[in-house]
């Protein structure tokens, strides 16, 4: 008696965790972000390699999105312990008129910085239009290229958080430092 007590109490704790979904997107561009009923969640793919996420079951808003693209959103169903595959292909949007200058994000104002915030998949907005993730703005071989103006950087991640105004010149890279939250 006292092992089915037992068992039964711990398989009542394990539901919760047990119990979620995953979901897929695969597409292009591969890169794209991944939203989940207005959630950032990361990136549809790593190095040709779709991420899966775990979400809770029920009807579920995906939204695929890339500043370079139009969004793509659709409503998928995701039972529990299941994968649902959301296939997208993005359709372009008119490239930027230049000028151009360069945005990088950085560590607690070091030019390079790589080791902490590596692998972080939080979101980074441009005037609250989503454009990237973490990882791919904050070393020195990357960036996000711009037309020359005033934008307002907003930075939605685990670890670090960013909302300023910055300015992006010609020809200038703009470096602003990540803080730990």
């Amino acid at each position: 008696m006292k092992f089915i007590a037992l068992s039964l109490l711990i398989g009542a704790a394990i539901p919760a965790a047990a119990q979620t979904g995953h979901i897929v997107a695969k597409g292009k561009p591969g890169d794209a972000g991944v939203f989940v009923d207005g959630k950032y969640l990361g990136p549809a793919s790593r190095f040709t390699v779709p991420e899966k996420y775990d979400v809770e079951p029920g009807e579920r808003e995906i939204t695929i999105k890339d500043p370079r693209y139009e969004d793509f959103t659709t409503k998928v169903t995701v039972a529990p312990k299941k994968k649902a595959t959301v296939k997208y292909t993005l359709k372009p949007v008119p490239p930027a008129q230049g000028p151009f200058g360069l945005l990088r994000l950085g560590g607690d104002g070091q030019e390079s910085f790589m080791s902490v915030a590596a692998g972080d998949t939080g979101a980074v907005y441009i005037n609250d239009k989503f454009y990237g993730y973490v990882d791919e703005l904050n070393n020195k071989g990357s960036g996000l290229l711009l037309p020359v103006g005033k934008y307002r950087l907003r930075v939605d991640s685990p670890a670090y958080g960013v909302n300023q105004d910055i300015n992006i010149e010609a020809d200038k890279t703009t470096l602003v430092p990540l803080a730990k939250k």
